[in-house]
């Protein structure tokens, strides 16, 4: 029950978010310009990779450690400080030249103010990190959902009062500053200044290849939109952009939810191979629970979901969904194996792998964007499934299990969504033939799908059903 809350706290974390950004969304676009818009996506843009940057993978080390000795908590926080205090002197000092490079005067002053976040960010790294070791997530939700609101109500005043581009960053730094504020406050470390070399190298032994890690899956999520870019023109990005970021829905916020949540736990479990391993088959059962029947779904009804959600202008982004949904079921399974190697401490694996399949990726995108846009998509695909039996293999080894408890654990989630689509398929073609609207279409047929799969659930329950109900009931 303690990883069902975990996740319950989590997940409400992840709503809040996503509540926010549509919110956000919905009154900013009526107080903003494009322009604007623009101009903070530049510096997002250079902000995601110095978020990469931020701690080093040390929040990680400090979750994951079995023993957790003062002298590698003050270590790691002190550290911490240095880098946020280097990324915003180093943004400051480029903010200029970025604004050349871009030919947009106005960038500078945004870029310096976004500066001052990243000594608020790493600074709370590691009493984040201690509240996340001790599972107290309810205290991080708090922490975290006070400042989401907060700073949307900092954009949404900004923004009305005329300051344009500057509410949206400030919006971040508010966020910044008022979540490491309450981390201090939450925390019970006492810090003082200690800091030894011999804790650093055995932190950066761990951290090291997490962070390389990140850096090369970073690039690696990134190189299908330059090849494209570069090969097919910006204007082939549109839709396959927004295909893509259906795609992630589920990698970013289920799978995100789940391994965030359980990783503390997964940790104690370190010197037990069989026993995380034992979780993480669970974990798998929920995920597919929710991502497979969402993902089949999806590529039923893409054409009205697109006609509905984008307008019938963007036919290009169903056709790519063809090919991009099953590759979000099969990464929101792949990317949930992530949080064994950071538990068991095999971080150098997960490097491996990384760049494994950072090379697959590219030249699968390199090859297929000889057959334009689906080329790309199809080889997306191609090289998943490819890496996923790899990726998949390498992990159960490491977890001393087998292909068919693995199998047992997602194959029925994958059947039901199956037979699922299948129905929603056919009673599709009815409805096309009787010329109802694509809103029609999409919302009768997309109740008809949870109710079908709920009701395949209910003739045949499974453990990992029973593990998801306890998501939505106190008792199950």
């Amino acid at each position: 029950m303690s990883a069902v809350r975990n996740v319950r706290w989590v997940g409400m974390i992840q709503v809040t978010r996503i509540s926010v950004q549509l919110l956000g969304l919905l009154v900013l676009s009526r107080l903003l310009t494009p322009a604007d818009f623009g101009l903070v996506a530049i510096v997002f843009a250079i902000n995601n990779f110095a978020l990469l940057l931020r701690d080093m993978g040390t929040a990680s080390a400090i979750i994951q450690r079995d023993v957790l000795d003062d002298q590698t908590v003050q270590t790691a926080h002190w550290t911490n400080c240095f880098i946020g205090l280097g990324l915003a002197a180093i943004l400051l000092a480029l903010s200029y030249p970025m604004a050349g490079i871009f030919k947009e005067p106005a960038l500078a002053p945004l870029v310096q103010l976004s500066a001052l976040s990243f000594p608020f960010l790493s600074g709370s790294t590691v009493h984040q990190a201690l509240l996340e070791r001790g599972s107290k997530f309810a205290t991080v939700a708090r922490i975290e959902i006070i400042a989401l609101l907060t700073g949307f109500t900092v954009a949404v005043v900004a923004a009305y009062h005329g300051a344009g581009a500057y509410s949206l960053v400030l919006q971040t730094l508010t966020v910044a500053v008022l979540s490491a504020a309450q981390f201090w406050i939450a925390s019970d470390t006492k810090i003082k200044w200690g800091w030894s070399t011999e804790h650093a190298k055995g932190l950066w032994g761990y951290s090291g290849n997490l962070f390389a890690f990140n850096v090369v899956n970073y690039f690696a999520r990134n190189a299908d939109t330059m090849i494209i870019g570069r090969m097919l023109g910006p204007t082939a990005l549109g839709p396959y952009s927004l295909a893509y970021r259906v795609m992630l829905f589920p990698l970013q916020n289920l799978t995100f939810v789940a391994t965030r949540a359980l990783f503390p736990m997964m940790s104690r479990h370190q010197h037990s191979p069989q026993e995380l391993g034992a979780m993480q088959l669970r974990l798998l059962s929920v995920i597919s629970f929710f991502t497979a029947p969402m993902m089949a779904g999806l590529f039923v009804l893409r054409e009205p979901f697109v006609d509905v959600a984008l307008g019938d202008s963007w036919g290009t982004v169903a056709a790519l969904i063809m090919w991009l949904a099953p590759v979000g079921f099969i990464q929101s399974l792949v990317s949930a194996g992530g949080v064994v190697y950071q538990a068991l401490g095999r971080t150098d694996v997960l490097f491996r792998l990384g760049v494994f399949s950072s090379i697959l990726h590219v030249t699968g995108f390199v090859c297929g964007v000889h057959w334009g846009l689906m080329g790309v998509a199809a080889a997306y695909f191609v090289v998943t499934v490819i890496n996923s039996v790899v990726s998949l293999g390498v992990l159960l080894n490491l977890m001393q299990q087998t292909v068919p408890r693995l199998l047992g654990a997602i194959l029925p989630a994958i059947v039901k969504a199956l037979l699922m689509a299948v129905l929603l398929h056919f009673a599709d073609i009815e409805l096309v033939a009787l010329n109802m609207p694509p809103l029609v279409r999409l919302l009768s047929l997309s109740a008809a799908g949870g109710l079908i799969f709920l009701a395949l659930t209910r003739i045949h329950l499974m453990p990992a059903d029973r593990d998801v109900l306890r998501l939505f009931m106190k008792r199950a």
